[in-house]
């Protein structure tokens, strides 16, 4: 819907106008004559990296418990949503309204038990089969017929692992018993210590590619995401490198004067005092 130059200007104004003023703001900024020339310029690829960068803005928000910051993250996550659309709108492929109809639409299709005629009394788990038995019609009627068509190539690549390995799952391709996946994980290790002795770049990334689609493996099988994990693990490692430098500073030196003993020892410290 296009405005009279004033109604768009008092919509873009408005301070209560909501979505509404979103949409009309973001049509703006693409207007060939008049808008933003970067905004402009930018197509479905040129802006995917940004709507990537914003999921993860808001997870840290929410990691963080920044409600304050999730708000404005939620929001720089609806512009990615609302960029596209207004470029699929361009293009005569879709509108906000029309991804936003098929959404809900899907939301209907795929909670029967909530908005149709089958019974809501079921666990958590039942529902989350349901959902996937949904799913795979879905994926059916796109004739991806493959167990693996359908898992996103942008993906993580660790979440992409974990998705490509559920799905194997289902159909029976899955190690039974954690220490076959112990197992197996020594065994690239020992091919990737192989590959190094060769000195082939590719062969090592090969093998290195191999061991961690293997510790992926063995942390679904241990329940642990392995995003989270390593994210966790990146977080620990800042508290306590920030310690170092910290402990470095008050002796007024740093990292990079430091011997890795003197570093290490100040590692430990900070294990020690829970970081």
């Amino acid at each position: 819907m296009v405005f009279p130059p004033n109604e768009s200007d008092r919509l873009c104004h408005d301070p209560n106008g909501g979505l509404p003023r979103l949409l009309e703001i973001m049509r703006r900024l693409r207007d060939p004559e008049t808008g933003c020339p970067w905004d402009v310029e930018q197509d479905f690829a040129t802006i995917a990296p940004y709507t990537i960068e914003e999921a993860y803005e808001v997870e840290d928000a929410i990691s963080r418990k920044d409600w304050a910051d999730l708000e404005g993250e939620l929001g720089d996550l609806l512009l990615q949503t609302v960029y596209h659309t207004q470029m699929g709108a361009e293009a005569g492929y879709f509108d906000f309204h029309s991804v936003a109809n098929a959404i809900a639409q899907k939301m209907l299709d795929r909670h029967p038990h909530v908005f149709g005629d089958e019974s809501n009394k079921k666990s958590a788990d039942q529902q989350t089969r349901d959902w996937e038995v949904q799913k795979a019609r879905e994926r059916a009627a796109r004739n991806e017929t493959g167990v693996l068509d359908g898992v996103a190539l942008g993906l993580p690549a660790l979440m992409r692992a974990l998705k490509l390995q559920k799905r194997a799952a289902r159909v029976g391709f899955d190690w039974t018993e954690i220490d076959d996946v112990l197992s197996k994980l020594r065994e690239e290790a020992d091919e990737l210590a192989e590959a190094r002795a060769t000195s082939d770049p590719e062969k090592v990334r090969e093998e290195f590619g191999d061991f961690l689609f293997v510790a992926v493996n063995l942390g679904r099988h241990l329940d642990v995401d392995p995003e989270q994990a390593l994210r966790e693990a990146n977080a620990k490692f800042t508290r306590r490198f920030a310690y170092i430098e910290a402990e470095l500073a008050k002796r007024g030196t740093a990292p990079a004067d430091s011997t890795l003993a003197e570093m290490d020892a100040l590692w430990t410290a900070a294990k020690v005092a829970g970081l």
